[in-house]
């Protein structure tokens, strides 16, 4: 099981830089398209699309690594209203909750992007985008983010005994 954990621990943060680096390449192309439309005066064909794509993608590759360092916003009253017992029931019955609805999401994306794959879909602008390229991130993102709840609760597991 330790394997495991630091197996999703790793894709995590693999994952993490990955979501970095499409940030970082959404603002050099935020640049480079201000400077292509005010400077240069000429208009840009993808770059938008680029960008929003980007960002959503590192949204989503980017939720595990939150996860993993436990940076997502929690809400703890009713986690201090309870006892010792009571705290490790409800971080067993977060993990569990959380892990089925992050799968929802997984397998549905995972649905989308094989039908944008198998029907050869694009995006209806200029650049013409195949689909399948901003779909791809949402049931992968998902995805990790589901083995990284059970790697939490194998985690929580392990804090017991």
């Amino acid at each position: 099981m330790r394997r495991f954990r630091r197996l999703v621990d790793t894709l995590s943060k693999i994952f993490g830089l990955v979501a970095v680096l499409l940030l970082v390449a959404s603002v050099v192309v935020v640049s480079q398209m201000v400077f292509v439309r005010y400077v240069l005066v000429d208009s840009t064909i993808w770059q938008t699309e680029f960008v929003t794509y980007s960002i959503v993608a590192a949204t989503f590759l980017g939720s595990p690594y939150v996860l993993l360092l436990k940076g997502h916003v929690r809400v703890d009253l009713i986690e201090n209203a309870v006892g010792d017992s009571g705290k490790m029931a409800l971080r067993y019955l977060s993990d569990v909750l959380s892990f089925l609805f992050c799968g929802l999401p997984a397998v549905a994306g995972w649905i989308h992007f094989h039908e944008a794959w198998v029907n050869n879909w694009t995006t209806d602008t200029v650049w013409a985008l195949p689909l399948w390229i901003p779909l791809l991130p949402m049931p992968v993102g998902f995805g990790l983010l589901c083995l990284q709840f059970i790697a939490d609760f194998l985690r929580l597991e392990e804090e017991i005994q």
